[in-house]
């Protein structure tokens, strides 16, 4: 027996060491897809050598001969830092995740190929100009030139068994989409006052869904009249949408007239979701006549974001109202009906293949005004009332969309007049574009395509609208001449934070659904009580986490009346502190508790099977609710209970929830919760964070401060139990522009500049972006020459 028990103990040890062994070689094997960045590398289909030196930072230097050869440069360093990266994104907006997944990503598959973002690159690339065209295959073949090399590939593609296909120009055109898919539209908006049409007057909507602060509801028709019974199809559309609360960026600029140096200062911090890797990748573009430095897409050729040696430029979203639900009535025969009658829908067949499952046909039908939607919700079969679909019509769907030419042109610009020239192509997303230039002139254009809305349209694009009625029908868009712009506005200063932009009696209709101004008015205040700027004054107002409208519910949580002593504790707490969202702070964590469940209390009753999906912070309409007004205050009965329940009891009894749910989370001594842990700025790997063990090894998670409203963005979602607090959309990098000299500007992203787990550029700026520090953005060739550096060169095949 013991001789047994010995035996299987050393055969035991011997599996565990095959194992280890194993593990260690397979571990070798793939610190070999870490990308080569020194010596000489030969490649086709580059026109002259060119010079890739990589930083201490891994921010790779092209220093080429043409355009053309830079462009094919930042392919194929692109490929050999963020393969897997680009993979997914082409993959999620051609529709092909399932071919990598599974049956999991089919209903994404289906929605992406209904929309039609691959179908509508591939338009828009034959509208582009020969010089863009050159450039995207350029890239391209830059992409391919590292794919072709047989690398070994990064760990992903391992793990999933896919393989990198050859790049694609309509590629690079179907991302910059989907950027404008993260950033545009109201339509989940459009849903809800839908599926709430049914339940609530119009009153009690324009209450939950409150107009810009000082204006007034906008009068639209009366929807439950309108929609009858098709609110039970929003409800299923609407898991495809997602919230735009929070949803933005910053950006300023003041003149010299407000700097130490003299010249312009310019600061610019988009808000996107967290991913691990980034969206963004670090990239320098030199050239003759040419030297470029910023923000790149991986997937995408040039620089979006940036400066070369005579300007700089920023963006912000714009927030417009692009984006339409048409209920189109369908015909006896299959069609639908059109003003002037009866129409054939525009039918597209497409095949998904799923990974181990068989392929599936897919038939996407496309009225006048877009694709048919409700046909790829899951059973929408039996939701969808009878006799009606739901298109959707969006301008970054447009067959002539330029966008792509616009973002490589603007890069090249070196003054106003060029950049604006840039900027008339720039289409979707629309942008907030600042700008300044080495000569002192600062100014600001909202770039983008617009639809213009009849007067007879009286639902202003907030609810799906009836397709066979004309009055509802685009009618153009919104000439650039007429869009907003500033340039070298008196006051010295501009700032853009996703709130209304249109000055009072502006003609058209942007938007009804500007983003409350928070962040605009904390960031004005902010420059107005320096009266000289430098990149460390902008720095501060980029890591400010003071947030307004928690500052201005406080007095009401405080006036609670504490039901235990635990209660009473935290109301002490909380009196003693003023609103800043510090990452080391109790403070923070106990009063988005409590606001999370003073909001569940609030108006889950009234959305009832909506609120999950529905359930935002919505700081303008709580303070509405406890401002004192009667109508408002109705917000707090449960209607689902006989009884009246008061404002009052609610922040009570939401209290009392909010400390319960912290003490299990986080244990029962509030002296050790910190809002920075659990508020850890979350950067999910695309698909490995599915996989618990996995998403340990691929994910970013780092301790961070802020809220949806503070400058220093770091919003959460209330309706995600597992990690209500946890931040998933912030600053997705931050840079200040210093135009006395553009040597000294100043940026970092939230990631790293790899997308190889194994690389030690995979997490090396997350914690130092956290603390709101920055890196050098540096582009001379002398500079970078005296600074630790990794030179690779590519060279022509055959030379």
């Amino acid at each position: 027996m013991r001789r047994f028990l010995r035996f299987g103990l050393r055969a035991g040890v011997l599996a565990m060491l095959v194992a280890a062994v194993f593990a260690a070689g397979f571990y070798i094997f793939l610190r070999q897809s870490l990308p080569q960045t020194k010596g000489e590398i030969r490649v086709a289909g580059l026109g002259a050598s060119a010079e890739i030196l990589r930083d201490r930072y891994g921010i790779p230097h092209i220093f080429a001969a043409s355009l053309e050869d830079a462009s094919f440069a930042l392919g194929f360093v692109h490929a050999q830092d963020r393969l897997w990266q680009m993979e997914m994104s082409r993959r999620i907006a051609a529709g092909r995740v399932s071919e990598i997944v599974g049956a999991g990503g089919l209903e994404t598959d289906r929605f992406l190929r209904t929309l039609g973002v691959r179908r509508s690159a591939a338009a828009n690339l034959k509208n582009l100009d020969e010089e863009t065209r050159k450039l995207l295959e350029a890239y391209a073949a830059g992409v391919n030139a590292f794919i072709s090399s047989d690398p070994v590939l990064p760990p992903e593609f391992w793990l999933t068994g896919a393989r990198p296909e050859p790049w694609q120009p309509i590629d690079s055109i179907a991302w910059i989409k989907m950027m404008a898919w993260d950033l545009g539209g109201n339509w989940r908006s459009e849903l809800l006052r839908m599926r709430l049409a049914k339940s609530l007057p119009m009153a009690r909507m324009h209450q939950l869904l409150p107009p810009y602060p000082g204006e007034q509801a906008p009068v639209i028709p009366d929807l439950k009249e309108l929609y009858g019974t098709l609110e039970r199809e929003a409800v299923q559309l609407a898991q495809f949408a997602h919230d735009n609360e929070g949803v933005g960026s910053n950006n300023w600029v003041v003149s010299g007239a407000r700097s130490e140096s003299g010249k312009p200062l310019l600061a610019n911090d988009p808000h996107l979701g967290l991913t691990a890797p980034p969206v963004w990748y670090f990239a320098q573009l030199s050239v003759p006549g040419m030297n470029v430095i910023g923000a790149t897409l991986p997937g995408v050729p040039g620089v979006i974001l940036g400066r070369n040696e005579r300007i700089a430029w920023g963006f912000t979203n714009t927030g417009p109202d692009v984006q339409d639900l048409y209920i189109e009535k369908l015909d006896a025969a299959g069609g639908y009906l059109a003003p002037e009658g009866a129409r054939a829908f525009e039918v597209v067949e497409e095949t998904i293949r799923i990974k181990g499952a068989e392929p599936e046909n897919l038939k996407v039908r496309i009225s006048r005004h877009g694709p048919v939607i409700s046909d790829v919700v899951r059973t929408a079969q039996e939701l969808t009332p009878r006799g009606h679909v739901i298109a959707f019509s969006w301008t970054a769907l447009s067959e002539d969309d330029r966008t792509m030419q616009a973002a490589l042109k603007m890069a090249r610009s070196g003054d106003w007049p060029s950049f604006l020239s840039a900027a008339r192509d720039f289409q979707s997303p629309q942008q907030n574009m600042v700008y300044a230039d080495v000569e002192g002139n600062i100014g600001f254009v909202a770039a983008g395509r617009v639809p213009l809305r009849k007067a007879a349209n009286d639902l202003k694009g907030l609810a799906p609208a009836p397709g066979w009625q004309s009055r509802f029908d685009w009618d153009g868009s919104i000439p650039f001449e007429q869009l907003p712009l500033s340039l070298n506005p008196a006051s010295g200063a501009i700032v853009t934070a996703n709130h209304r932009i249109t000055p009072p009696g502006y003609a058209h209709l942007i938007s009804s659904e500007w983003q409350p101004p928070y962040r605009a008015d904390r960031i004005q205040a902010l420059l107005d009580a320096t009266p000289k700027h430098s990149a460390r004054s902008f720095a501060r107002i980029q890591a400010d986490v003071l947030s307004p409208p928690m500052r201005e519910l406080l007095p009401k949580f405080l006036a609670a009346r504490p039901r235990s002593e635990a209660a009473r504790k935290a109301i002490e707490q909380l009196g003693k502190w003023d609103g800043t969202m510090d990452a080391g702070r109790a403070e923070p964590l106990i009063a988005w508790a409590w606001w999370r469940e003073l909001t569940r209390a609030i108006y889950a009753d009234e959305l009832g099977d909506a609120f999950q999906q529905n359930w935002l912070a919505r700081a303008v309409f709580l303070g509405n609710v406890l401002s004192g007004d009667a109508e408002h205050a109705r917000w707090c009965d449960n209607v689902r209970t006989p009884a009246v329940e008061t404002c009052e009891e609610l922040l009570a009894l939401s209290l009392e929830s909010a400390l319960a749910d912290l003490t299990s989370r986080y244990g029962a001594d509030p002296s050790r919760w910190r809002w920075g842990a659990a508020h850890a700025a979350r950067h999910e790997h695309r698909p490995l964070s599915r996989q618990p063990l996995l998403a340990r090894l691929f994910d970013i998670s780092v301790p961070s401060p802020g809220d949806a409203y503070t400058v220093n963005v770091g919003r959460h979602n209330l309706n995600d139990e597992a990690q209500p607090f946890a931040n998933r959309h912030a600053a997705s990098l931050r840079a200040i522009y210093d135009l006395a000299d553009p040597e000294k500007s100043l940026y970092i992203h939230s990631g790293g500049q790899s997308g190889n787990v194994l690389s030690e550029h995979y997490r090396a700026f997350s914690a130092a972006w956290a603390r709101n520090e920055y890196i050098p953005m540096r582009a001379q060739r002398k500079t970078l020459d005296a600074e630790p550096h990794r030179l690779l060169r590519l060279t022509p095949a055959g030379r």
